[in-house]
C-alpha cells in the first residue's frame, strides 16, 4: 500500500510540474549563468585541486541545484493548506509517510531532470568527467533532494505563511552554500574557515563528487559524502514523516 499510495501522489504532481514547463526549464536558469558567466573566470587557476576547472564549478552548481530548489519547495505545501488541500488528503486512509515521499520523489525527478540539463551544458563548455563520475553526481543530487524537501515540507507544515517559511530558509541556505564550498573548494580559504565548514554536512557531498568528477571513487571524500549524505536523507525522511502524522493542517 506504500508503494501504491506513493506512486498515487508522486503522478499527482508530477502531472502538476509537467504542466509547467517553463517553470522546469526556469529552475536550471541560475546554475546556467553561474556556468556561462562565472565558469570561464576560472579556466585556467589553480584551484587547489585535481582536475580541471570545470571538474571543480560543475559539481558544485550540481548540489546547489539541489540545496536552494529543495529548500523552497515547501512553498507549495503552504498555497495547498490555505485551500485545504492538504486536510483532505490527511483525512484519507493514504499513508502519512507516502504523502511526504510522492511529493519528494516528484521534487528529485525535476532536480534531476534539470541536473543532466546542466551537465550537457557543461559538456558543450568545455567539461570532461567519466561516466561513472556523473552518474554518481547525480546520485548525490538525488539524495541532497530527498534530505533538504523532506526538511522543507515539515517546516512548511508548521508555518503559517510564506512571509515566515521565506526568512527562514534563507538563514539556513546562504550559509550553507558559502561554507560548504559549492563554488570554490574551501582548501582556498584560510585555515580558520577551512574547520568552519565541517560543521556544514553539505561540504562532504561536495568534496566527494568533485573526486567522482576526476575519477577517484574509493578515497576518504567519497566515503564521508555517502555516509553523510545516505543518514541526512534517513533522519530527514523519518523526520518530515513524523511532522505529517502531527501537524494540523
Amino acid at each position: 500500500m506504500l508503494l501504491h499510495d506513493t506512486a498515487l501522489i508522486y503522478g499527482r504532481y508530477l502531472r502538476q510540474s509537467l504542466r509547467s514547463r517553463f517553470a522546469l526549464l526556469f529552475g536550471v536558469l541560475t546554475p546556467l549563468l553561474y556556468l556561462l558567466f562565472f565558469g570561464p573566470l576560472l579556466t585556467g587557476l589553480p584551484l587547489g585541486g585535481g582536475g580541471s576547472s570545470w571538474q571543480v564549478l560543475v559539481p558544485g552548481l550540481l548540489l546547489q541545484l539541489g540545496l536552494f530548489g529543495a529548500l523552497f519547495s515547501g512553498f507549495m505545501i503552504i498555497i495547498e493548506k490555505g485551500q485545504g488541500v492538504v486536510e483532505r488528503m490527511r483525512v484519507t486512509p493514504v499513508s502519512r509517510l507516502a504523502l511526504l515521499l510522492g511529493r519528494v520523489l516528484r521534487d528529485t525527478t525535476v532536480f534531476l531532470f534539470q541536473a543532466v540539463l546542466l551537465v550537457l551544458a557543461a559538456l558543450v563548455m568545455g567539461l570532461r568527467a567519466p561516466l561513472a563520475g556523473i552518474l554518481v553526481g547525480f546520485g548525490f543530487v538525488a539524495l541532497l533532494t530527498v534530505a533538504l524537501a523532506s526538511l522543507s515540507y515539515a517546516v512548511a507544515m508548521k508555518v503559517a505563511t510564506p512571509q515566515q517559511f521565506g526568512p527562514l530558509i534563507n538563514a539556513v541556505s546562504m550559509p550553507s552554500m558559502l561554507l560548504s564550498g559549492l563554488m570554490l573548494p574551501m582548501s582556498l580559504a584560510p585555515a580558520w574557515l577551512d574547520v568552519l565548514s565541517h560543521f556544514v554536512p553539505f561540504r562532504y557531498l561536495v568534496d566527494a563528487v568533485r573526486d567522482a568528477y576526476i575519477g577517484e571513487y574509493t578515497g576518504a571524500h567519497m566515503l564521508y559524502g555517502v555516509l553523510v549524505a545516505v543518514g541526512f536523507a534517513a533522519l530527514s525522511v523519518t523526520a518530515g514523516t513524523r511532522v505529517f502524522r502531527t501537524a494540523g493542517a
